[in-house]
Protein backbone atom coordinates (compact mmCIF):
# COMPACT_ATOMS: atom_id res chain seq x y z
CA UNK A 1 0.00 0.00 0.00
CA UNK A 2 2.97 2.52 0.96
CA UNK A 3 4.77 1.53 -2.52
CA UNK A 4 1.40 2.50 -4.26
CA UNK A 5 1.18 5.62 -2.66
CA UNK A 6 5.05 6.38 -3.08
CA UNK A 7 4.81 5.64 -7.03
CA UNK A 8 1.52 8.34 -7.04
CA UNK A 9 3.52 10.60 -4.83
CA UNK A 10 6.86 10.25 -7.47
CA UNK A 11 4.08 10.56 -10.62
CA UNK A 12 2.44 13.86 -9.17
CA UNK A 13 6.10 15.18 -8.57
CA UNK A 14 7.62 14.36 -12.21
CA UNK A 15 4.60 15.81 -13.61
CA UNK A 16 4.42 19.45 -12.96
CA UNK A 17 0.42 21.05 -12.99
CA UNK A 18 -0.22 22.81 -16.18
CA UNK A 19 -0.30 26.31 -13.95
CA UNK A 20 2.84 25.13 -13.03
CA UNK A 21 4.45 24.62 -16.52
CA UNK A 22 3.04 27.63 -18.02
CA UNK A 23 4.31 30.02 -15.57
CA UNK A 24 7.97 27.99 -15.56
CA UNK A 25 7.87 28.47 -19.53
CA UNK A 26 10.54 30.74 -20.62
CA UNK A 27 10.81 33.13 -23.20
CA UNK A 28 14.46 32.94 -24.52
CA UNK A 29 16.07 32.67 -20.76
CA UNK A 30 13.10 35.00 -19.17
CA UNK A 31 10.20 33.28 -17.51
CA UNK A 32 7.08 33.77 -18.73
CA UNK A 33 5.50 35.88 -16.47
CA UNK A 34 8.70 37.94 -16.42
CA UNK A 35 8.83 38.30 -19.60
CA UNK A 36 4.60 39.43 -19.80
CA UNK A 37 5.70 42.04 -17.26
CA UNK A 38 8.24 43.70 -19.57
CA UNK A 39 5.92 43.27 -22.63
CA UNK A 40 3.72 45.24 -21.40
CA UNK A 41 5.19 47.74 -19.85
CA UNK A 42 7.22 48.54 -23.61
CA UNK A 43 4.00 48.35 -25.08
CA UNK A 44 2.20 50.65 -22.50
CA UNK A 45 5.19 53.65 -23.05
CA UNK A 46 4.99 52.71 -27.12
CA UNK A 47 1.06 53.00 -26.84
CA UNK A 48 0.49 56.33 -24.59
CA UNK A 49 4.02 58.05 -26.42
CA UNK A 50 6.22 57.67 -23.67
CA UNK A 51 8.51 55.48 -25.05
CA UNK A 52 11.65 57.06 -25.24
CA UNK A 53 13.32 58.23 -28.45
CA UNK A 54 16.37 56.73 -27.78
CA UNK A 55 18.86 53.62 -27.67
CA UNK A 56 17.18 52.55 -24.44
CA UNK A 57 13.65 52.65 -26.36
CA UNK A 58 14.79 51.39 -29.52
CA UNK A 59 16.45 48.09 -27.48
CA UNK A 60 13.49 47.63 -25.05
CA UNK A 61 11.07 47.29 -28.99
CA UNK A 62 13.85 45.47 -31.01
CA UNK A 63 15.01 42.84 -27.76
CA UNK A 64 11.04 42.47 -26.54
CA UNK A 65 9.84 41.48 -30.42
CA UNK A 66 13.03 39.46 -31.02
CA UNK A 67 12.95 37.27 -28.10
CA UNK A 68 9.12 36.40 -28.51
CA UNK A 69 9.21 35.84 -32.64
CA UNK A 70 12.36 34.33 -32.59
CA UNK A 71 11.21 31.73 -30.09
CA UNK A 72 7.96 31.81 -32.08
CA UNK A 73 9.31 31.01 -35.35
CA UNK A 74 11.68 28.48 -34.07
CA UNK A 75 8.58 26.34 -32.51
CA UNK A 76 6.42 26.40 -36.03
CA UNK A 77 6.19 23.16 -37.95
CA UNK A 78 7.91 23.53 -41.23
CA UNK A 79 9.40 26.82 -40.69
CA UNK A 80 11.62 25.89 -37.89
CA UNK A 81 12.86 23.84 -40.30
CA UNK A 82 14.01 26.73 -42.25
CA UNK A 83 15.44 29.18 -40.14
CA UNK A 84 11.88 29.84 -38.81
CA UNK A 85 13.40 32.66 -36.09
CA UNK A 86 15.29 34.64 -38.66
CA UNK A 87 12.22 34.71 -41.09
CA UNK A 88 9.78 35.41 -38.91
CA UNK A 89 11.72 38.28 -37.17
CA UNK A 90 11.94 39.67 -40.83
CA UNK A 91 8.86 39.95 -42.21
CA UNK A 92 6.57 39.85 -39.75
CA UNK A 93 7.41 42.89 -38.44
CA UNK A 94 7.19 44.41 -42.60
CA UNK A 95 3.52 43.13 -42.87
CA UNK A 96 3.17 44.63 -39.33
CA UNK A 97 4.15 47.66 -40.53
CA UNK A 98 2.33 47.97 -43.53
CA UNK A 99 -0.45 47.66 -41.51
CA UNK A 100 -0.06 50.41 -39.27
CA UNK A 101 0.42 48.40 -36.08
CA UNK A 102 3.37 50.27 -34.64
CA UNK A 103 2.40 54.05 -33.67
CA UNK A 104 4.74 56.89 -34.73
CA UNK A 105 6.62 56.65 -30.95
CA UNK A 106 7.43 53.06 -31.99
CA UNK A 107 8.92 53.26 -35.08
CA UNK A 108 10.73 56.43 -33.89
CA UNK A 109 12.89 54.59 -31.48
CA UNK A 110 13.60 52.14 -34.08
CA UNK A 111 14.90 54.16 -36.15
CA UNK A 112 16.93 56.69 -34.10
CA UNK A 113 18.69 53.03 -32.72
CA UNK A 114 19.21 51.20 -36.24
CA UNK A 115 19.37 54.52 -38.39
CA UNK A 116 20.42 57.14 -36.72
CA UNK A 117 22.56 55.30 -33.86
CA UNK A 118 23.61 53.08 -36.64
CA UNK A 119 23.33 49.65 -34.10
CA UNK A 120 23.16 47.22 -37.34
CA UNK A 121 26.89 49.00 -38.17
CA UNK A 122 27.75 48.08 -34.94
CA UNK A 123 26.48 44.76 -34.97
CA UNK A 124 27.98 43.82 -37.98
CA UNK A 125 31.29 45.56 -37.46
CA UNK A 126 31.16 43.19 -33.78
CA UNK A 127 30.80 40.03 -35.48
CA UNK A 128 33.43 40.82 -38.44
CA UNK A 129 36.51 42.15 -36.48
CA UNK A 130 35.41 39.49 -33.07
CA UNK A 131 35.15 36.30 -35.74
CA UNK A 132 38.27 37.20 -37.32
CA UNK A 133 40.13 38.18 -34.33
CA UNK A 134 38.96 35.20 -33.01
CA UNK A 135 39.96 32.80 -35.81
CA UNK A 136 42.54 30.12 -36.31
CA UNK A 137 44.83 32.37 -38.44
CA UNK A 138 45.45 29.50 -41.16
CA UNK A 139 42.10 28.57 -41.41
CA UNK A 140 41.49 32.58 -41.95
CA UNK A 141 43.72 32.97 -44.54
CA UNK A 142 43.29 29.40 -46.67
CA UNK A 143 39.38 29.92 -46.44
CA UNK A 144 39.59 33.46 -47.89
CA UNK A 145 41.84 31.92 -50.85
CA UNK A 146 39.81 29.36 -51.20
CA UNK A 147 36.47 31.01 -51.55
CA UNK A 148 36.89 33.56 -54.61
CA UNK A 149 36.18 30.31 -57.13
CA UNK A 150 33.03 29.40 -55.94
CA UNK A 151 31.45 33.09 -55.41
CA UNK A 152 32.77 33.53 -59.74
CA UNK A 153 31.37 30.06 -60.85
CA UNK A 154 28.08 31.11 -58.41
CA UNK A 155 27.75 34.47 -59.64
CA UNK A 156 28.12 33.05 -63.65
CA UNK A 157 25.25 30.26 -62.47
CA UNK A 158 23.50 33.02 -61.22
CA UNK A 159 23.36 34.81 -64.38
CA UNK A 160 22.85 32.33 -66.57
CA UNK A 161 19.93 30.82 -64.54
CA UNK A 162 18.17 33.95 -64.30
CA UNK A 163 18.61 35.33 -67.93
CA UNK A 164 16.99 31.65 -68.67
CA UNK A 165 14.25 31.83 -66.70
CA UNK A 166 13.28 35.28 -67.22
CA UNK A 167 13.21 34.55 -70.95
CA UNK A 168 11.03 31.61 -70.77
CA UNK A 169 8.66 34.08 -68.18
CA UNK A 170 8.40 36.91 -70.93
CA UNK A 171 11.12 39.24 -70.13
CA UNK A 172 13.51 41.01 -71.63
CA UNK A 173 17.06 39.94 -71.52
CA UNK A 174 17.80 43.79 -70.54
CA UNK A 175 15.10 44.23 -67.62
CA UNK A 176 16.29 40.79 -66.54
CA UNK A 177 19.30 41.01 -65.86
CA UNK A 178 19.81 44.77 -65.05
CA UNK A 179 16.43 45.62 -62.42
CA UNK A 180 16.34 41.19 -60.93
CA UNK A 181 19.81 39.49 -61.39
CA UNK A 182 21.69 42.69 -60.75
CA UNK A 183 19.81 43.87 -57.69
CA UNK A 184 20.50 40.20 -56.00
CA UNK A 185 23.89 39.84 -56.21
CA UNK A 186 24.55 43.74 -55.61
CA UNK A 187 25.78 44.03 -52.26
CA UNK A 188 22.56 45.14 -50.53
CA UNK A 189 21.01 48.21 -50.52
CA UNK A 190 23.33 51.09 -49.09
CA UNK A 191 26.15 49.22 -50.83
CA UNK A 192 24.26 48.20 -54.10
CA UNK A 193 20.63 49.28 -54.85
CA UNK A 194 21.38 52.96 -54.07
CA UNK A 195 24.82 53.45 -55.84
CA UNK A 196 23.22 51.71 -58.85
CA UNK A 197 19.91 53.73 -58.71
CA UNK A 198 22.42 56.72 -59.07
CA UNK A 199 23.94 55.00 -62.27
CA UNK A 200 21.29 54.47 -63.44
CA UNK A 201 19.15 57.55 -63.46
CA UNK A 202 22.63 59.45 -64.98
CA UNK A 203 22.74 57.12 -68.03
CA UNK A 204 18.83 55.71 -68.55
CA UNK A 205 17.51 59.56 -67.29
CA UNK A 206 14.70 59.96 -64.27
CA UNK A 207 15.13 59.84 -60.89
CA UNK A 208 17.02 57.75 -58.19
CA UNK A 209 13.57 57.40 -56.16
CA UNK A 210 12.28 55.73 -59.27
CA UNK A 211 14.98 53.04 -59.56
CA UNK A 212 15.38 52.20 -55.89
CA UNK A 213 11.59 51.07 -56.18
CA UNK A 214 12.22 48.98 -58.96
CA UNK A 215 15.20 47.36 -57.44
CA UNK A 216 14.41 46.45 -54.35
CA UNK A 217 11.50 44.12 -54.60
CA UNK A 218 14.37 41.80 -56.48
CA UNK A 219 16.79 42.43 -53.74
CA UNK A 220 14.23 41.98 -51.12
CA UNK A 221 12.74 38.93 -52.80
CA UNK A 222 16.48 36.98 -52.99
CA UNK A 223 16.99 37.79 -49.47
CA UNK A 224 14.65 35.82 -48.70
CA UNK A 225 15.00 32.94 -51.02
CA UNK A 226 18.29 32.65 -49.50
CA UNK A 227 17.60 32.82 -45.83
CA UNK A 228 15.62 29.55 -46.66
CA UNK A 229 18.20 28.12 -48.61
CA UNK A 230 20.44 28.32 -45.64
CA UNK A 231 17.87 26.94 -43.61
CA UNK A 232 17.83 23.96 -45.44
CA UNK A 233 21.07 23.69 -46.00
CA UNK A 234 21.03 23.32 -42.18
CA UNK A 235 18.70 20.95 -42.27
CA UNK A 236 21.17 18.85 -44.85
CA UNK A 237 23.78 19.36 -42.51
CA UNK A 238 22.03 17.64 -39.59
CA UNK A 239 20.69 14.74 -41.77
CA UNK A 240 24.48 14.77 -43.90
CA UNK A 241 27.05 15.36 -40.85
CA UNK A 242 29.73 14.44 -43.38
CA UNK A 243 29.28 17.26 -45.58
CA UNK A 244 29.32 19.71 -43.07
CA UNK A 245 32.09 22.01 -40.87
CA UNK A 246 29.89 22.78 -38.29
CA UNK A 247 30.73 26.64 -39.30
CA UNK A 248 34.44 25.45 -40.27
CA UNK A 249 34.63 26.50 -44.23
CA UNK A 250 37.56 24.03 -45.38
CA UNK A 251 37.88 20.85 -44.59
CA UNK A 252 40.37 21.52 -42.25
CA UNK A 253 40.33 18.40 -39.47
CA UNK A 254 40.71 16.06 -42.53
CA UNK A 255 44.15 17.69 -43.55
CA UNK A 256 45.70 18.83 -40.73
CA UNK A 257 45.28 18.55 -37.03
CA UNK A 258 47.04 21.97 -37.06
CA UNK A 259 43.76 23.43 -38.75
CA UNK A 260 41.06 22.48 -35.82
CA UNK A 261 40.32 25.77 -33.88
CA UNK A 262 40.32 24.59 -30.06
CA UNK A 263 37.44 26.13 -28.05
CA UNK A 264 38.36 28.78 -26.02
CA UNK A 265 38.04 27.62 -22.09
CA UNK A 266 39.24 30.68 -20.21
CA UNK A 267 37.19 32.55 -18.20
CA UNK A 268 35.71 35.69 -19.60
CA UNK A 269 37.56 38.86 -18.27
CA UNK A 270 35.12 42.03 -18.67
CA UNK A 271 38.14 44.49 -18.72
CA UNK A 272 38.85 42.52 -22.18
CA UNK A 273 35.84 42.15 -23.65
CA UNK A 274 35.44 45.90 -22.96
CA UNK A 275 39.13 46.73 -25.17
CA UNK A 276 37.29 44.41 -27.33
CA UNK A 277 34.82 46.68 -27.99
CA UNK A 278 37.04 49.23 -28.83
CA UNK A 279 38.80 47.25 -31.13
CA UNK A 280 36.14 46.85 -32.99
CA UNK A 281 34.44 50.09 -33.16
CA UNK A 282 38.72 51.17 -33.76
CA UNK A 283 38.78 48.72 -36.84
CA UNK A 284 35.66 50.44 -38.21
CA UNK A 285 36.84 54.00 -37.87
CA UNK A 286 39.86 52.95 -39.82
CA UNK A 287 37.75 51.50 -42.64
CA UNK A 288 35.60 54.78 -43.40
CA UNK A 289 39.24 56.46 -43.05
CA UNK A 290 41.09 54.37 -45.79
CA UNK A 291 37.98 53.88 -47.98
CA UNK A 292 38.72 58.10 -48.15
CA UNK A 293 41.95 56.84 -49.46
CA UNK A 294 41.98 54.17 -51.76
CA UNK A 295 37.78 54.53 -52.84
CA UNK A 296 37.30 51.02 -51.75
CA UNK A 297 34.09 50.95 -49.27
CA UNK A 298 35.07 51.32 -45.82
CA UNK A 299 33.55 47.88 -44.80
CA UNK A 300 35.60 45.95 -47.31
CA UNK A 301 38.81 47.97 -45.80
CA UNK A 302 37.69 46.84 -42.04
CA UNK A 303 37.72 43.23 -43.17
CA UNK A 304 40.84 43.60 -45.07
CA UNK A 305 43.06 45.46 -42.27
CA UNK A 306 41.35 42.70 -39.42
CA UNK A 307 42.84 39.85 -41.88
CA UNK A 308 46.09 41.52 -42.09
CA UNK A 309 46.30 42.03 -37.96
CA UNK A 310 45.65 38.59 -37.66
CA UNK A 311 47.84 37.10 -39.88
CA UNK A 312 50.90 39.13 -39.01
CA UNK A 313 50.03 38.91 -35.11
CA UNK A 314 50.12 42.36 -34.93
CA UNK A 315 47.45 42.00 -31.82
CA UNK A 316 48.56 40.51 -28.19
CA UNK A 317 46.28 37.58 -27.82
CA UNK A 318 44.42 38.79 -24.91
CA UNK A 319 43.36 41.34 -26.45
CA UNK A 320 41.68 39.26 -29.81
CA UNK A 321 40.19 36.92 -27.19
CA UNK A 322 38.19 39.58 -25.64
CA UNK A 323 37.00 40.62 -29.15
CA UNK A 324 36.04 37.39 -29.69
CA UNK A 325 34.33 37.02 -26.12
CA UNK A 326 32.25 40.33 -26.91
CA UNK A 327 31.72 38.48 -30.56
CA UNK A 328 30.24 35.66 -29.16
CA UNK A 329 27.71 38.29 -27.07
CA UNK A 330 26.68 39.67 -29.79
CA UNK A 331 25.98 36.86 -31.85
CA UNK A 332 24.31 34.94 -29.01
CA UNK A 333 22.12 37.95 -27.64
CA UNK A 334 21.51 40.92 -30.50
CA UNK A 335 20.90 38.42 -34.04
CA UNK A 336 17.10 38.33 -33.75
CA UNK A 337 16.27 41.70 -32.36
CA UNK A 338 18.35 43.43 -35.01
CA UNK A 339 15.91 41.32 -37.32
CA UNK A 340 13.27 43.14 -35.70
CA UNK A 341 14.38 46.34 -36.76
CA UNK A 342 15.94 45.33 -40.55
CA UNK A 343 11.98 44.24 -40.99
CA UNK A 344 10.44 47.28 -39.42
CA UNK A 345 12.45 50.06 -41.00
CA UNK A 346 14.32 48.20 -43.98
CA UNK A 347 11.78 45.89 -45.89
CA UNK A 348 9.22 47.94 -48.10
CA UNK A 349 6.28 45.15 -48.13
CA UNK A 350 4.41 47.47 -50.35
CA UNK A 351 7.46 47.94 -52.96
CA UNK A 352 7.80 44.14 -52.75
CA UNK A 353 3.52 43.22 -53.37
CA UNK A 354 4.01 46.23 -56.70
CA UNK A 355 6.31 43.56 -58.73
CA UNK A 356 5.08 39.87 -56.88
CA UNK A 357 4.20 37.80 -59.62
CA UNK A 358 5.08 33.73 -60.20
CA UNK A 359 7.37 34.47 -63.14
CA UNK A 360 9.34 37.41 -61.19
CA UNK A 361 9.74 34.83 -57.28
CA UNK A 362 10.89 32.19 -59.94
CA UNK A 363 13.35 34.49 -61.78
CA UNK A 364 14.60 35.45 -58.15
CA UNK A 365 14.60 31.99 -56.82
CA UNK A 366 16.77 30.67 -59.44
CA UNK A 367 19.41 33.52 -59.21
CA UNK A 368 19.76 32.19 -55.75
CA UNK A 369 19.25 28.11 -56.17
CA UNK A 370 21.69 28.27 -59.00
CA UNK A 371 24.52 30.71 -56.96
CA UNK A 372 24.09 28.10 -53.93
CA UNK A 373 24.39 24.88 -56.19
CA UNK A 374 27.33 26.41 -57.50
CA UNK A 375 28.77 27.14 -54.39
CA UNK A 376 27.94 23.16 -53.17
CA UNK A 377 29.77 21.61 -55.79
CA UNK A 378 32.90 24.05 -56.36
CA UNK A 379 33.19 24.16 -52.99
CA UNK A 380 33.81 20.22 -52.37
CA UNK A 381 35.98 20.21 -55.25
CA UNK A 382 38.22 22.76 -53.43
CA UNK A 383 38.18 20.68 -50.60
CA UNK A 384 36.23 23.15 -48.75
CA UNK A 385 32.71 21.57 -46.54
CA UNK A 386 29.57 22.28 -49.25
CA UNK A 387 27.47 22.83 -46.63
CA UNK A 388 29.53 26.00 -45.60
CA UNK A 389 30.87 26.82 -49.01
CA UNK A 390 27.49 27.04 -50.26
CA UNK A 391 25.80 29.32 -47.63
CA UNK A 392 28.95 31.60 -47.87
CA UNK A 393 29.24 31.81 -51.71
CA UNK A 394 24.74 32.46 -51.05
CA UNK A 395 25.57 35.12 -49.11
CA UNK A 396 26.22 37.16 -52.65
CA UNK A 397 22.45 37.23 -53.31
CA UNK A 398 21.55 38.64 -49.94
CA UNK A 399 20.69 42.10 -48.55
CA UNK A 400 24.68 43.04 -47.90
CA UNK A 401 25.39 43.00 -44.50
CA UNK A 402 22.22 42.58 -43.27
CA UNK A 403 21.33 40.04 -45.74
CA UNK A 404 24.41 37.99 -44.28
CA UNK A 405 23.06 38.51 -40.98
CA UNK A 406 19.84 36.59 -41.52
CA UNK A 407 21.48 34.02 -43.84
CA UNK A 408 23.97 33.01 -41.24
CA UNK A 409 20.75 33.13 -38.51
CA UNK A 410 18.87 30.73 -40.58
CA UNK A 411 21.83 28.28 -41.10
CA UNK A 412 23.05 28.89 -37.48
CA UNK A 413 26.68 29.63 -38.49
CA UNK A 414 27.31 32.95 -37.85
CA UNK A 415 31.39 31.49 -37.31
CA UNK A 416 31.47 32.35 -41.15
CA UNK A 417 30.76 35.88 -40.94
CA UNK A 418 34.02 36.78 -41.83
CA UNK A 419 33.70 34.79 -45.78
CA UNK A 420 30.08 36.49 -46.34
CA UNK A 421 30.91 39.72 -45.51
CA UNK A 422 33.90 38.88 -48.23
CA UNK A 423 31.16 37.42 -50.72
CA UNK A 424 28.73 40.44 -50.16
CA UNK A 425 31.22 43.38 -50.20
CA UNK A 426 33.16 42.39 -52.65
CA UNK A 427 31.08 40.78 -54.73
CA UNK A 428 28.84 43.28 -54.62
CA UNK A 429 31.18 46.16 -55.28
CA UNK A 430 32.14 43.96 -58.70
CA UNK A 431 28.63 43.31 -59.94
CA UNK A 432 27.93 47.34 -59.50
CA UNK A 433 30.86 48.40 -61.49
CA UNK A 434 30.13 45.66 -64.02
CA UNK A 435 26.41 46.56 -63.90
CA UNK A 436 27.25 50.42 -64.28
CA UNK A 437 29.71 49.66 -67.50
CA UNK A 438 27.36 47.46 -69.61
CA UNK A 439 24.21 49.83 -68.82
CA UNK A 440 26.19 52.06 -70.52
CA UNK A 441 27.30 50.17 -73.34
CA UNK A 442 23.75 48.95 -73.89
CA UNK A 443 21.58 51.48 -73.35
Amino acid sequence: MNSTLDSAADRSSASPSPLRRLLSYEIGVIPLPYFLGIAMIVFASAHYGYLPKTMIGGLAVIMTLGMFFGQVGQRLPILREIGGGAILCLLLPSVLVFHGFFGSATLDATKMLMKDANFLYFVIASLVVGSILGMNRFILVQGMIRMFVPLVVGTLAAVSAGMLVGVLFGYSLHHTFFFIIVPIIGGGIGEGILPLSLAYSHILGGTPEQYVAQLVPAAVVGNIVAIICAGILARLAARRPSLSGNGMLIRAREENDLFKDKEDTDAIDFRYMGAGVLLICSFFILGGLLEKIVHIPGPVMMIVVAVLFKYLRVLPSRLEKGSKQFYKLVSTAFIWPVMIGLGMLYVPLDSVMNVFSVGYVLVCTSVVVAMTLAGFLVGNLLKMFPIESAIVTCCHSGLGGTGDVAILSASNRMELMPFAQISTRLGGAATVIGATVLLGIFA
